[in-house]
């Protein structure tokens, strides 16, 4: 090693070793407390830090924040803007996306110091419980806008889709014989494409049509059933897995609305991964846990399901992961884009909410269904 960098080492070295001994209050605070220098090199971070980070501070102190984050570039962004002084203090939620591991949802305050090494301090506190809050909140209004538009619609078009069909058959009736042959082709696009409608119509409508039929429901019964239908349609190339937790009570619900939430889901996610069904490798996983202390459209529960799909396809697209729970919206071909909408209709009837995470190679919907 030449001569001058072994010098830099030393003092960088020097600067941790002073960074870490003066700052040593710090390890005291819940939040993460990280002091960048003029490279973005991390000269200090806390205990909370290395907690939060999931490394130790021998590791961190050698990388750049912004290269432990597969969206670090506005991590970097923001720290030059510090360094240059555009701001004194900066306030941003701020999702930080990591290989292989959950994504990180924190606050983070950017503050400048007066201290030509070191310039950059950056503070990062969790913010999972009120994201998940807002989220949930958010998706409730949306569920039940969901509701008003898909009956307000489904009756706006039924009604005029009756006089539509009956105007085809009676035009049907009223053809020449002599055209009969060459016309009824296309009166009978007019019928089969109203049958078509009316089949969607009666789908939207459904969820608020029939009344629940409620009874004692085994979740692991539900997920076997799915399990079967799954295996039956998709016998080569794609593995089901069980990772159930049998000490699950069971539960008051309505077992066919909870087969029928859960297969929609499972079904979206063996479809999307035909090209791994076609390689042989493809996954699904079932898994089945217990909660506690769950906040639920803002009433706490002691205890919860916690059910989980997991597949290993492509993942979500970005532009459609905040909208696949609105009626009509499908990433896939030829989908009808009800499947998630009905599934979180009939989960939420159940006292419970679906949440999704999804990147390359790991979709997880996650189900939580209130225990009372």
């Amino acid at each position: 090693m030449p001569f001058g960098s072994l010098c830099g080492l030393f003092l960088f070295q020097d600067r941790v070793n002073i960074l870490s001994t003066s700052l040593g209050g710090l390890d005291l605070l819940a939040s993460a407390v990280i002091i960048l220098e003029r490279q973005g090199r991390i000269a200090y971070a806390n205990a909370a830090a290395e907690t939060l980070l999931e490394s130790s501070f021998k590791v961190l102190h050698q990388q750049r924040l912004s290269d432990l984050f597969m969206n670090g570039d506005k991590i970097a962004r923001i720290f030059e803007q510090a360094k240059s002084r555009q701001f004194d203090e900066k306030r941003e939620d701020i999702l930080l996306e990591r290989v292989a591991r959950l994504p990180l949802h924190v606050n983070m305050i950017v503050t400048t110091i007066d201290d030509p090494e070191n310039p950059v301090l950056i503070e990062l506190r969790a913010n999972v419980q009120q994201l998940k809050l807002d989220r949930e909140e958010r998706l409730l209004d949306q569920t039940q806008a969901n509701k008003e538009l898909i009956r307000n619609l489904a009756h706006e078009i039924k009604n005029p889709l009756g006089g539509i069909r009956g105007a085809a058959q009676l035009l049907e009736l009223e053809l020449p014989q002599h055209d009969l042959k060459d016309l009824r082709e296309y009166t009978q696009v007019i019928i089969k494409e109203s049958d078509r409608l009316q089949t969607l119509v009666d789908r939207l409508l459904a969820p608020h049509r029939r009344p629940q039929i409620v009874g004692d429901v085994n979740i692991h019964e539900v997920f076997e059933r799915v399990r079967s239908l799954i295996m039956a349609e998709f016998p080569q190339g794609l593995s089901i897995q069980r990772d159930y937790d049998l000490s699950l009570p069971d539960f008051r619900g309505d077992k066919e609305q909870l087969i029928q939430a859960v297969l929609n889901i499972a079904h979206n996610a063996a479809q999307a991964l035909a090209p791994r069904i076609a390689q042989g490798d493809a996954a699904l996983v079932f898994r089945t846990r217990v909660a506690r202390s769950i906040t639920l459209a803002k009433v706490r529960y002691r205890l919860a399901l916690d059910l989980h799909i997991i597949d290993n396809g492509p993942g979500i697209p970005a532009e459609l992961k905040d909208r696949i729970f609105f009626p009509l919206v499908s990433g896939r071909d030829g989908g009808s884009g009800l499947g998630l909408t009905l599934a979180q209709t009939f989960i939420q009837q159940h006292l419970g909410v679906i949440e999704c995470e999804s990147r390359p190679g790991c979709t997880d919907f996650r189900i939580l269904i209130a225990l009372p």
